[in-house]
């Protein structure tokens, strides 16, 4: 499964009739799945098309989802009220006697009576409504995909990054492995050489004491345990790259391990070569974890 990044923006746009529509995803890094919604007045029942086609497809990120909709042609229609128009034939009727040669009702003199005819803009049939909805769910398919398949580019992207930072950390750990420091020899001729000048600078010291003490320190001094899991942890990362899919916080678990072991090594360190490979652990380990960021 390939890798999302949680960065991504997708537009989709179209025509339905007499409206024109428009979508805009948006897509950024989110320890959740966070989904705002901003939909025209009267198009709310869109939002649950929106979850239920987002959630399919992306588990991580802060999205903001967006619909315009512009009517390019506006209708108006003329609704005649018909009780108006009944009570006012029903006058007519009784005052005919009253009235001398009475003129017949004229349309424009019917217009201008208040509330007799109404202008409104025409509201589109049910069939042509079910239209631009199922046009309007469509583009919102066409976007999602737009915008994973942009999740899905920059995902490779961080796919080739997070794997040759994952092998500089592995080099690094190796080099710390080789260097002649952490050798045995080495270790024991350094504390030889320290025991050496303190106890020619005094004769008290309990040499029984003092041998004890050296063997912890060089117990301390060995690095084989976080070379080991440094180790181990380059390969469990490796098996999430290759798995793929959403693997940002497990990733995110490694690399705070990675630092751990970084860290200790920095600190039991007795050799300057160690502690400048340390170092750069810790940036390029700094490095991994900002882009794991990223990640779905």
């Amino acid at each position: 499964m390939a890798l999302q990044s949680m960065t991504g923006f997708a537009r989709s746009e179209g025509t339905s009739g007499r409206h024109r529509w428009a979508w805009e995803l948006r897509s950024v890094n989110g320890k959740g799945l966070d989904i705002r919604i901003r939909l025209p007045q009267g198009m709310e029942h869109f939002e649950a098309d929106v979850r239920r086609s987002l959630g399919q497809y992306v588990t991580r990120g802060n999205l903001q989802v967006a619909l315009t909709v512009q009517t390019s042609e506006n209708r108006v229609e003329a609704v005649l009220n018909r009780d108006a128009l009944d009570a006012v034939l029903k006058l007519r009727d009784e005052l005919g006697g009253d009235l001398v040669d009475p003129a017949p009702l004229r349309l424009d003199a019917l217009l201008s009576i208040r509330g007799l005819v109404e202008f409104k803009e025409a509201v589109d049939d049910s069939e042509a409504v079910a239209r631009r909805d199922a046009d309007i769910v469509s583009g919102l398919e066409t976007a999602v995909h737009a915008l994973c398949d942009m999740r899905r580019i920059e995902g490779d992207a961080l796919f080739r990054l997070l794997s040759d930072q994952i092998t500089r950390i592995e080099e690094l750990a190796l080099q710390v492995e080789a260097d002649p420091s952490r050798q045995p020899e080495e270790i024991a001729r350094k504390l030889e050489g320290q025991i050496a000048v303190l106890l020619e600078g005094s004769a008290k010291l309990d040499r029984d004491r003092l041998h004890a003490e050296v063997a912890l320190l060089a117990t301390r001094a060995d690095l084989r345990e976080e070379i080991d899991r440094l180790k181990a942890h380059v390969a469990a990362a490796r098996d999430l790259l290759t798995l793929g899919g959403p693997i940002g916080r497990k990733l995110d678990f490694i690399a705070q391990e990675f630092n751990r072991e970084s860290n200790t090594i920095c600190s039991k360190s007795n050799a300057v070569a160690v502690t400048s490979a340390g170092i750069e652990l810790k940036v390029v380990i700094d490095q991994f974890r900002e882009q794991v960021q990223n990640l779905e």
